[in-house]
């Protein structure tokens, strides 16, 4: 079914992607959610929806914070995944429920036990910043 992409595939996935979803978004300018984020909506080539129930009804990019992505409403590319590795199962069971093609761990993110576990019902990136990836677009 699907397959792990692994870091190889990060720039096809990216290209590919229309709507990008970002589980972990922090309005502090220093955290890497926060400027890596700012790289791909400034590239202007993805429809970015933001997701953190912590900050749910916010705005950050001028783009209001959902607080999930049960709430993204549109089909989703990439869930684009910067949360501590504990968090990653609920994350992509979520991402799965709601269809989305590609679950993006950011470096630190990985779940190596969740990737496993279901890499034949979605596709992964991961040991790939989406901010780097996003430069070359």
């Amino acid at each position: 079914m699907a397959d792990v992409a692994h870091k190889d595939d990060a720039y096809e996935a990216l290209k590919e992607a229309k709507v990008v979803a970002v589980i972990g978004i922090s309005p502090k300018k220093e955290r890497p959610s926060y400027w890596t984020t700012e790289k791909v909506i400034n590239k202007g080539k993805h429809k970015v929806y933001l997701v953190n129930p912590r900050y749910a009804g916010e705005k950050i990019f001028g783009i209001e914070v959902l607080p999930s992505l049960k709430d993204v409403p549109e089909p989703i590319d990439i869930v684009n995944v910067y949360r501590n590795p504990a968090h990653a199962e609920p994350i992509v069971q979520e991402a799965i429920e709601v269809g989305a093609k590609v679950v993006w761990f950011q470096p630190g993110a990985e779940n190596y036990e969740v990737i496993e576990k279901y890499k034949d019902k979605i596709k992964f990136v991961y040991e790939a910043c989406i901010g780097v990836e996003s430069s070359y677009l």
